[in-house]
Parts: structure tokens; C-alpha cells; sequence
């Protein structure tokens, strides 16, 4: 008697889903070449009382994913939040002009340090996966012309740091310290995929 081995059919991959309404988070995500939505997540990102700014975006990073559980329950869903801070102050998005002269001015001459939290949460089991990116950037000595110059050509009022590194701003940078630079626009891509992958998503 022969007998015969009848292949299972192939699972199906899993939903995609980033909880950011960030064009730089999309277009990072973009790069690895896997079908993904992106859903806005509705968070209250106030900072608690005496709250480290290491915990402030791993916390906001799992509320984002956990925001659009409900509406994505059989999704891979990917949080991410980003903290700058130089000495004690937080940098947040400086949203004008005149806030973006500001934080340069504090930061000039100055390491800034760029905290980038990533959660993948998988829906359908509740597994969530997280890690902290830490990126240092030594910023260099700034004149008031220099950022004035900047900011006139780039206008990066949305991004923590009042600057853009993965554009011009990448001049006002005297070195970087840290094991992914994709961290630093926003999303971890290294270790997303050490994530993915253990979700049994295939990479290459």
C-alpha cells in the first residue's frame, strides 16, 4: 500500500499594521518590502510626574500598538515613539520657528540623546515585543546664522530635535553614537526585524 503526502496549504502572512500617522515611520517601514496599512493611533502622549524619558517612549510606544488592537485583531501591529533629551530637557517638536531657534541654540555644542521605542504587538495571542534604541548625536558648534540658514532651507518643525538628519540637518552633526541609524529618523528597522522574523515573517 502507497501512501500518498498531501502538503498542508500555506498559512497566510499575518496583517501589517503601523499605529503612526508619521510619512518618516512609513518610509522607513517601507524599505523592508512587506505589504503593511497604517492606522493613526488615538494616545495621550503627556508625560507623567518624574516619568524617565526612557520609560515615557517605551509607554507610548505599546500604547500606540495597543490603541488599534480593537480595530485590527488579527494584525501584526508595530508601535513606535521617539524622546530626545540634552542634559535634562526634553525635545519635543518645536512646531515654529522660533521654538526651532531655541532648541538648536540649546543644543548647539551639545550630545543630544534620541531614546527610540518600538513595541510589535501581536494581536491574536497578545505577545508584545519591545526594545529601547538609544542614539546619541554630538551636535556641533552653532552660530545663530548657521540655524538660521538651516531652518530656512529645511523647515523640520515636526521633527523632535528641530532638525532633519536624515537631510541637511545631517551638517549641524559633529558624530553619531549608536547600533541603527534608521532608529534615529524614528523606527528601529534592526530590530523590527529581529522581531518580525520571530513572528515568522520571512526576510530576506
Amino acid at each position: 500500500m502507497s501512501l500518498q503526502y498531501t502538503p498542508m496549504p500555506a498559512q497566510p502572512s499575518p496583517r501589517l499594521v503601523l499605529a503612526s500617522a508619521s510619512r518618516y515611520r512609513s518610509e522607513l517601514l517601507a524599505r523592508l518590502r512587506i505589504p503593511f496599512e497604517a492606522v493613526a493611533p488615538n494616545v495621550d502622549e503627556s508625560l507623567f510626574d518624574g516619568e524617565p524619558p526612557q520609560a515615557l517612549a517605551l509607554r507610548l510606544a505599546c500604547a500606540k500598538a495597543l490603541a488599534v488592537r480593537q480595530a485590527c485583531p488579527d494584525a501584526l501591529i508595530i508601535g513606535s515613539d521617539q524622546v530626545a533629551v540634552t542634559g535634562a530637557t526634553l525635545l519635543n517638536k518645536p512646531g515654529t520657528h522660533e521654538r526651532a531657534v531655541r532648541q538648536l541654540m540649546l543644543m548647539s555644542g551639545k550630545p543630544v540623546v534620541f531614546f527610540t521605542a518600538l513595541c510589535l504587538l501581536n494581536a491574536r495571542t497578545a505577545r508584545q515585543q519591545t526594545a529601547l534604541v538609544p542614539v546619541t548625536v554630538h551636535v556641533r558648534e552653532l552660530d545663530e546664522a548657521q540655524i538660521e540658514r538651516y531652518l530656512k532651507s529645511e523647515q523640520p518643525y515636526d521633527c523632535a530635535g528641530s532638525a532633519r538628519i536624515e537631510g541637511l540637518g545631517i551638517a549641524l552633526v559633529a558624530r553619531l553614537e549608536g547600533d541603527d541609524p534608521s532608529a534615529l529618523i524614528g523606527l528601529p528597522l534592526i530590530k523590527l526585524c529581529d522581531m518580525l522574523r520571530s513572528e515568522g515573517i520571512e526576510l530576506p
